[in-house]
């Protein structure tokens, strides 16, 4: 039986964070190429570290955005916001080692006369919404996320110049009858700018944004708060700790509370189902939550590289769905086609709207009139209804 009465704890990182300047500049260098070519193909990788930025990988498109990657990578550290010694966007060593992709991985992945185009990869997705917000995501990281998105926005609309780029929050909500009741602890840690500046001070600066973005009434005399626990944080980004792509996951998806398979998403195109199907199980799942099927539901894919159909279809409603689970999973094929073409034209994800997923989330945003976050609409709804 699904507990009802826990704590549950998320964390999120801000776009400043090392691994998220290197998941910026990888889905950056993807956007370049679909708006050039929506076929590209591209598998990108972003190591940053003290002065130096490294990008690598296989790609195939248009080689004016190959000659181009530098500019691209300056441009995403300029916008985050780095000037610090040890990391400015206007000087930091920028190398570039894209090359084409394996012709085998090719002939595997593209369509011809006998075959429709496969998975880029095997690989197993996963996508989870509950009712516990209105964005139907797990209330823990969906506000963990808020809290950075807000400090970030103060931060670059000069309303708070003390604040740099590199921020972390994590959020531990206490669940009542299985649904979040109260705030029982917060961890801030966030760079500033004034050495002299105590965590005290800190905690006077961020404090109203963080009490801003949370139900007042989450917050009580029982919450502890940790605000840059460890005191001075000045040197931030990839000149305090190395940064890679692809190495928050969790924070990308469902903070931990929905499982998550083996691949990231960040500097991948839509025809890797790391990617796309982990977009197009988020999707169904959130669909299936809306239509009132179920108060949670996780929805798993599986595939093969090369072949085009998922090998799988499984639902999880943990005990809350007023239909059968083995219903959601027959209703599924019938209302989407899960093949990474039908998916990426579902969803119209042949376009340039992957650099706004690097940070704060790829879930629970609410989608853009260009085709951004397509996979958060509702639009499957009465179809979900009429399958099952």
């Amino acid at each position: 039986m699904t507990r009802k009465n826990y704590f549950f704890t998320s964390e999120s990182v801000s776009e400043g964070h090392p691994d998220k300047v290197c998941d910026r500049i990888s889905d950056a260098v993807l956007d370049a190429f679909l708006a050039e070519d929506p076929e590209s193909r591209v598998a990108c990788e972003t190591f940053a570290t003290t002065d130096r930025v490294v990008i690598g990988g296989e790609v195939r498109g248009p080689e004016s955005v190959v000659l181009h990657v530098e500019d691209i990578a300056r441009e995403c550290v300029r916008d985050i916001g780095y000037e610090q010694d040890g990391f400015h966007w206007e000087t930091v060593d920028i190398q570039n080692y894209l090359h084409e992709q394996s012709p085998e991985i090719a002939i595997g992945v593209d369509a011809s006369d006998t075959k429709d185009e496969g998975a880029g990869d095997q690989g197993i997705m996963f996508g989870y919404a509950v009712n516990e917000t209105p964005e139907l995501m797990p209330a823990p990281i969906h506000y963990a996320h808020a809290i950075l998105k807000k400090l970030a926005e103060v931060r670059k609309n000069g309303s708070e110049p003390k604040l740099g780029p590199d921020a972390k929050s994590q959020l531990t909500l206490r669940y009542e009858d299985g649904l979040p009741v109260e705030v029982a602890s917060i961890v801030l840690s966030t760079q500033h700018l004034d050495g002299s500046m105590s965590s005290g001070d800190v905690r006077d600066l961020v404090e109203p944004y963080i009490r801003s973005e949370l139900p007042a009434d989450w917050l009580t005399d029982k919450t502890v708060w940790h605000v840059n626990p460890t005191g001075k944080f000045v040197i931030g980004g990839p000149d305090g700790d190395a940064g890679l792509t692809g190495r928050k996951i969790i924070v990308d998806t469902y903070g931990g509370a929905a499982p998550h398979g083996g691949g990231a998403f960040s500097g991948k195109d839509p025809t890797k189902v790391d990617r796309s199907a982990a977009y197009a199980a988020r999707y169904l799942a959130k669909n299936v939550v809306a239509a009132g099927l179920a108060e949670r539901c996780v929805i798993q894919l599986s595939y093969a590289i090369g072949v085009a159909e998922p090998l799988s279809i499984y639902a999880d409603t943990y005990g809350t769905g007023t239909v059968s689970e083995a219903e959601i999973e027959a209703a599924i094929p019938q209302i989407m086609n899960l093949t990474p073409r039908g998916i990426r034209q579902h969803l119209s994800l042949n376009r340039p709207i992957y650099q706004r997923t690097a940070a704060y989330g790829h879930f629970g945003r609410q989608p853009d009139a260009d085709g951004g976050f397509s996979w958060e609409q509702t639009d499957l709804v009465e179809a979900l209804k009429k399958a099952v």
